[in-house]
């Protein structure tokens, strides 16, 4: 679980409620049932009109995606591709055929039975780049649906502005009514920009994190298998793939290699 996704929430929430209360102001005050409707409901409402429900329905597990994410060991997997790669120079790409059922990963797997049933290079190459490319697409059309609501939620905080000032306008021969109204026009504002950037920007920036992460490690097994097919040394092999890391991790992850 990534308790730092909660805990900025949290924090995120904590400190409006304590910069609401060390003003003197009571939470009451920006408590607005019109207001909840017409930000959350109108931004539920457009988000409906823009995509099909099978997608919309998907919205809770990109939700748990974000709160558990899949975490990549790229020194255990540096160190498994030398492996491979040892093992591919010693006794011949066939022998990797045995170790095929034991991955995990179905894009190493994949890549390596390519090379094992031996695949031209350059295709092995295309088909491994665009099943990446296409899983960058997805991603991308699943993190849409954040982007999207995050410009309709302060979109309807400015609606809900509109109207609670049509109101007050109308009814500026009642005294009693402009209060309300006027909290209706301000609070939707309120409502929208902290959906927007307490919730659903920060969402759709920790899913774009998250695809570069992936999209990191499979450019690292791509590197590691068309290595192995050309026949590289495995100390190439090693030399290749650390330099996809930032230099303080290329260190440590070369001593693992080589320690292992």
């Amino acid at each position: 679980m990534e308790l730092i996704m909660i805990i900025g929430m949290v924090w995120g929430i904590t400190t409006l409620i304590l910069g609401i209360l060390f003003a003197k102001g009571s939470l009451l005050l920006f408590y607005d049932l019109p207001s909840v409707m017409i930000t959350v409901g109108g931004s539920i409402g457009a988000l409906m009109v823009g995509y099909p429900l099978r997608k919309l329905l998907k919205i809770p597990t990109f939700f748990r995606v974000a709160l558990f994410p899949t975490k990549y060991n790229l020194s255990e997997l540096i160190v498994t591709i030398v492996s491979f790669s040892e093992k591919a120079r010693r006794e011949g790409l066939l022998a990797l055929e045995d170790d095929l059922e034991d991955l995990d990963d179905p894009f190493m797997r994949k890549g390596l039975q390519l090379v094992v049933d031996g695949t031209d290079p350059e295709l092995v190459k295309n088909i491994m780049e665009n099943e990446v490319d296409q899983m960058v697409n997805r991603h991308d059309d699943n993190k849409r649906i954040f982007d999207d609501w995050a410009t309709l939620a302060p979109a309807f905080g400015m609606i809900g502005t509109l109207m609670g000032l049509v109101m007050m306008l109308v009814n500026l021969s009642d005294r009693s009514s402009i209060g309300p109204y006027l909290a209706v026009a301000i609070i939707t504002t309120f409502y929208g920009a902290v959906m927007c950037y307490l919730i659903f920007q920060p969402l759709a920036s920790r899913l774009d994190v998250m695809t570069n992460d992936e999209v990191l490690m499979k450019a690292i097994i791509l590197m590691g298998v068309l290595s192995i097919q050309s026949g590289d040394n495995p100390r190439i092999v090693k030399d290749k793939l650390v330099t996809f890391l930032p230099p303080e991790m290329r260190e440590e992850i070369t001593e693992e290699v080589e320690g292992s």
